[in-house]
This record gives structure tokens, C-alpha cells and sequence, in this order.
């Protein structure tokens, strides 16, 4: 298996402006480092086991029910112990998406077949997915709108995807954890499924909509009891800490703090996408809180040099040295990025992927 490689890694990147992790641009609200504080309290007692107060906020926030809903250290432990309860043989993944996905699924020994996504048609997701949905397939994993290109999939594909699966038996994961950043989230996602499709299940995440990534603190949704019966029966005891889960439902309250963040997103989105199009930069028309471009292939160091980390993507299935992510940060340190940018040779615009 390769090595395990991220954004975020601000740890070997000290004094840098980090542009690799896509987080909400306003940073932490305090409410929550309150409740991270306060938790320390009980940090002599073991977790809640279940989640039970969470889950039940949580259900309320997505107007779910709580007994559809499971919680995790994080959204990537989900996926792990999603692929350890079920145990496919065969799973079916885009590529370029996401790379979690593979590794869970390498990590029960499932055989992993891509669909290699169109770069000249900007990797968009097509009617042609259907086609490689078969009977052999297990498990498949989609991301809406997808990491790192930022590219949505509409939802009468999505319905058809569904109801293809179901057809199949095929498991249905669908992440949703950017949607939050997407002006029309309700348009895309899958929940008013839950009830009528035992094969999909849904990945929700806190990391990116309150940014508190280092709180590991994520969640899936699914109306089939009996996997979510499975996964948890796959999870270790405690794999929520009391810090994680305080932090969960302060964060539930700050939905003023989440509007915000989104109007930011699409104000700052759209300066950086204009700002690197008249730098020469092919953009991606990305709509969630990061955007897809390419360039030359040394941009990560010019970049590093100059202070500013940014996402080099080479490194994602279906993609070569020179593609790149960023991600939309407050309107100061997007200008820091662009005149970062106009200072690195103009030489880069023959270097660029088309």
C-alpha cells in the first residue's frame, strides 16, 4: 500500500500559509474550544458509549433519525469501518476522487477497479458510469461534489446510479462532506433516500464545515440498521472521545457561523478563480470550498519557497505531476496566494497541462 499522503501537513511546513486543507474559511468558532475545555472536566471518565446526545443532534441537524445515524473518529474511520463490516471482494471507484476509499477497501483485501474519469472532459462524471455497474461489484464509492476536482454529480445521475445498485446489490457510498460549500446543497444530496434504499449509505463530516479537523469527528448516515448493527460491531470501544463529542454538539449550534462561512466561500471562490484564469491558470469550474487548477510542474516548490502550501495532486489515481488544489481562505491570505502567484516566472504558461 502507498504511503499515506494528505493535505494539512502544516507540521513539516512550519510558518506557511496552508492552502493543502480545505476547511471553513473563519477558522474554529469559539463556542466549540469552549466546549473542548469545558469537556476536560470528565476527562477522567470514559466516553458515552453510542453517542446517544449526538446522534440525536445530529439527526435533528439533517432532519434524519437518530437511529440512522453512526459516529466516528472522524469520517475516515467511517469509511474504514464501513469496508471492514462489509467485506467486499470487488469494489468500483472514480478516478480521480478521494484516496481514503482505496485505502479502506485495500485494507479488507478488496480488488479495486477505477473508472477513470475524462480529463478532457474536466473529469466529469458521466451516463457511462452505469455501464461499469455490474453484478461482480460489491461496494462503490462516490464524492459530491468530488475531491480534489470539486466537480458535482447531478442528482438525476445519482438517482440513477441508486437505483442501478439496487438493482445489483451493490453498496452505494456516497461522501457529502463538502455539500456544505456547494450555494444549493439540498439539489444533491441523497438523504430523502434513506428510508426506500438499504444500499446507500452516506459520509457526513465536522472537519470541514466547523474546521476542526484535529477533533477527528465525523458521521455516516444510512437507513439499513442492520449495517449500521455491523459497522459498529466492527469499531473499537470509546472510538468517539468526550472532547469529540462536546465539541459535536456545540458545533451543532453554530448555524449562523456555518451561513457565514458559506457566503465567504462563494465570495472568495470566485476572486480566486478569476484571479488565476487572468494568471494564465487552466481552472476547473470547482464549486465547493477549494480550487482544481494546473500548472507548471515545480509550482509546489516555487510556492513553498515563498511560504504557501498548497495541495500538489499528482500523487491522486488519474492524475500527473502538475495538477493542483487550493483551498478558498479568507479574502487577505487569497491575495497573499495571488501575489505569490504573479511573482513566480511567467515562463510557467507554457509548462501548463491542457
Amino acid at each position: 500500500m502507498e504511503k499515506h499522503i494528505h493535505g494539512g501537513d502544516v507540521y513539516h511546513h512550519q510558518g506557511c500559509i496552508d492552502f493543502s486543507a480545505n476547511c471553513n474559511p473563519l477558522g474554529t468558532p469559539e463556542g466549540i474550544k469552549k466546549a473542548i475545555i469545558e469537556s476536560l472536566e470528565h476527562i477522567n471518565d470514559y466516553p458515552q458509549v453510542g453517542c446517544t446526545p449526538l446522534k440525536k443532534a445530529i439527526a435533528e441537524y439533517e432532519n434524519t433519525k437518530p437511529d440512522q445515524v453512526i459516529c466516528g473518529n472522524g469520517a475516515a474511520e467511517v469509511i474504514f469501518s464501513l469496508c471492514r463490516a462489509v467485506n467486499p471482494r470487488r469494489a468500483l471507484v472514480p478516478a480521480p476522487t478521494f484516496a481514503e476509499y482505496q485505502q479502506a477497501l485495500y485494507s479488507v483485501d478488496c480488488q479495486v477497479e477505477f473508472f477513470l474519469l475524462n480529463g478532457k472532459k474536466r473529469f466529469v462524471l458521466e451516463e457511462n458510469f452505469l455501464q461499469a455497474l455490474t453484478e461482480e461489484i460489491d461496494i462503490i464509492f462516490l464524492c459530491n461534489p468530488n475531491n480534489p476536482t470539486g466537480l458535482l454529480v447531478e442528482k438525476p445521475l445519482l438517482e440513477k446510479i441508486l437505483k442501478r445498485c439496487q438493482e445489483l446489490n451493490i453498496l452505494m457510498a456516497v461522501d457529502e462532506c463538502f455539500l456544505d460549500f456547494v450555494p444549493s446543497p439540498e439539489k444533491y444530496t441523497l438523504k430523502e433516500y434513506l428510508e426506500t434504499y438499504d444500499n446507500l449509505f452516506l459520509l457526513k463530516a465536522f472537519t470541514k464545515r466547523y474546521a476542526m479537523a484535529g477533533v477527528r469527528l465525523g458521521y455516516g448516515l444510512c437507513g439499513n440498521k442492520g449495517l449500521l448493527e455491523k459497522i459498529e460491531g466492527v469499531c473499537q470501544p470509546w472510538n468517539v472521545s468526550s472532547m469529540a463529542q462536546s465539541a459535536g454538539l456545540a458545533a451543532l449550534q453554530e448555524r449562523e457561523y456555518v451561513e457565514k462561512g458559506r457566503q465567504v466561500t462563494f465570495q472568495e471562490l470566485a476572486y480566486l478563480k478569476e484571479e488565476l484564469t487572468a494568471l494564465g491558470y487552466p481552472v476547473y469550474p470547482s464549486q465547493a470550498n477549494y480550487v482544481f487548477f494546473t500548472g507548471p510542474a515545480d509550482l509546489y516548490e516555487k510556492l513553498e519557497q515563498k511560504k504557501i502550501l498548497i495541495r500538489d495532486c499528482s500523487n491522486y489515481t488519474g492524475l500527473s505531476k502538475g495538477y493542483y488544489r487550493v483551498a478558498v481562505k479568507k479574502h487577505e491570505e487569497n491575495q497573499q496566494l495571488v501575489r505569490a502567484l504573479k511573482e513566480i516566472d511567467r515562463t510557467k504558461v507554457e509548462n501548463v497541462i491542457l
